[in-house]
């Protein structure tokens, strides 16, 4: 009984444990039927949940370290870095320009659209990873310059100039190519110098109109914006004449490859600046005209020179500059000048009395040889000088100490202080006269390197040479900057079978490169030339 008394009593207090455990469980229960609190549980047991648990935290934004300068030929001047992800070219993104910026920027868009795989439309706002192209509304703002923007998915360029903007697009295209995208931030960029470029002698040497544009290409993506053409010489006459056909070599350049080469430089910024050289450098036309040939006392020719004691001469010249005058519509023509040999011998007067005859019957008493060849410059420059186009000359067909002065808005090309009448360039500079170098000892691409010249490297142009640097390795004073405007690599053909065109092409692309860094900003550059070398490489 007793046992059974236990059993009973240990029962109860278990029933009695359960039953309270129940109830705390279950605070919903406070006397109903099972029903009712089987019912009111579940939206209890969730208010509870939703008072006590914690919120699932949002994933965390991107941390993105500030960007860096991009890398690219030339190198921009400034850029403001900035943390977000850069932009790259996406499917769907666009290159849009607005519809009151069609008839200036359209080409500029379609290009930079096509090389990067992007579509084109006009529209007056940027979606996402569009690129916008515009003008800057304010007319301050140096030529040429721009401001390129990656920000929000987005790029905007806007430019100073149709130029300005143009080079913007190089600037993104070489982003993309050197690094696969273009960096979070801004740039601001434009050229130290207005004049940048190439000088190629077709007269010498025939390049076909497809290299030419190969080359042209090359230089926009350099912002090189000038390409002389040497298309007259001793050896050949390299372009197509209606006036004088007689004139011309085979092969030879169309007026209609002329055309599609200057449409083309055109669309790439790039002026055209042809050179009908003269007095000297005319042996082509003199084959065709022997009559015009310049002889001295004892009647011996002398190559590649004209009488310019003889009006044919002159005629024949300037049928050839009015003719030529509307092919080229860049705003540049170069009359040369140079190497006149009647001007190289010890005494001009006695070994060319019908020359020195002619100057004192044009200019007086005391006027020399070299006083008629100045008044020759002068009247080709007068040809020339309606159309509005900028004149140029060489520095040695330029002198000093003459009854007669060359006109004062010629160009000094300065090339060399080896050659008779060529003085240094601050005799120049001193003179008030604007100057473009084409320094011998650094920018000067000679075919087979005659006469002691040496093919020019890209890296002695990149650590050693500034365009003040115009004659030999020592530069003029900086006070005189604004006198220099700039410089051209010249290549010339005086052994034209030494190399190749695709010679030719390989040899000068480095040194293009690096004169493109160094007009477009001749201070010190931030790259070594290793990894200026190597990054010329990706890019091309």
């Amino acid at each position: 009984m007793r046992e059974t008394r236990q059993r009973r009593r240990v029962n109860a207090i278990a029933t009695a444990t359960v039953a309270a455990l129940v109830t705390l469980a279950v605070p919903g229960c406070t006397g109903g039927g099972r029903g009712e609190a089987r019912a009111a549980s579940p939206s209890a047991a969730t208010t509870a949940g939703a008072a006590t648990a914690t919120p699932v935290p949002s994933p965390p934004a991107p941390s993105y370290p500030l960007s860096t300068t991009p890398r690219t030929i030339p190198a921009v001047r400034e850029h403001v870095p900035a943390r977000g992800p850069g932009w790259k070219p996406a499917s769907g993104a666009r290159v849009i320009i607005a519809p009151a910026d069609r008839a200036t920027l359209t080409d500029e868009a379609r290009l930079i659209a096509g090389e990067l795989g992007l579509g084109f439309a006009e529209a007056p706002d940027p979606g996402p990873g569009d690129v916008q192209l515009a003008l800057d509304a304010a007319p301050s703002g140096k030529p040429e310059s721009y401001t390129l923007t990656v920000r929000d998915g987005r790029v905007r360029i806007s430019g100073h100039d149709e130029a300005g903007v143009f080079y913007g697009t190089r600037t993104l295209k070489q982003e993309i190519r050197s690094a696969g995208s273009a960096p979070e931030g801004i740039v601001r960029d434009a050229p130290d110098r207005p004049q940048r470029g190439l000088n190629l002698d077709i007269a010498r040497k025939n390049f076909t109109p497809d290299w030419i544009e190969a080359r042209l290409r090359e230089m926009g993506d350099l912002k090189l914006n000038q390409l002389g053409l040497h298309f007259s010489d001793d050896q050949a006459f390299r372009i197509e004449s209606d006036t004088h056909p007689e004139i011309v070599s085979t092969p030879h350049l169309t007026k209609a490859d002329v055309r599609r080469i200057t449409a083309l430089a055109g669309g790439l910024h790039i002026t055209v600046v042809p050179e009908i050289d003269s007095p000297g450098h005319l042996g082509a036309v003199l084959r065709a005209h022997p009559s015009l040939q310049l002889r001295d006392a004892q009647g011996r020719a002398v190559k590649g020179a004209v009488d310019i004691s003889n009006p044919a001469s002159a005629k024949l010249v300037d049928e050839l500059l009015r003719e030529y005058l509307p092919l080229f519509p860049g705003g540049a023509w170069h009359l040369g000048a140079d190497e006149y040999q009647a001007l190289v011998v010890r005494d001009p007067q006695a070994s060319f009395p019908q020359l020195a005859r002619a100057a004192r019957q044009r200019y007086g008493p005391t006027a020399r040889v070299q006083d008629l060849a100045t008044g020759w410059l002068n009247d080709r420059a007068a040809v020339v000088r309606p159309s509005g186009k900028a004149l140029k000359a060489w520095n040695d067909g330029i002198f000093a100490g003459a009854v007669v002065a060359a006109a004062p808005d010629l160009q000094v090309e300065y090339w060399t202080g080896r050659e008779i009448g060529a003085r240094p360039p601050l005799d120049y500079l001193r003179a008030g006269r604007k100057v473009v170098n084409l320094n011998d000892e650094y920018l000067y691409y000679v075919l087979g390197e005659p006469n002691q010249f040496t093919y020019p490297t890209g890296r002695r142009i990149y650590e050693q040479w500034t365009p003040l640097v115009l004659r030999g390795t020592t530069a003029v004073p900086a006070g005189y900057g604004a006198q220099v405007l700039g410089a051209r690599l010249a290549v010339w053909c005086d052994l034209s079978g030494a190399q190749t065109q695709a010679q030719v092409a390989d040899g000068i692309r480095l040194p293009l490169a690096a004169l493109a860094q160094k007009v477009w900003d001749p201070r010190t550059p931030r790259l070594t030339w290793p990894a200026f070398q190597t990054l010329a490489g990706r890019l091309s």
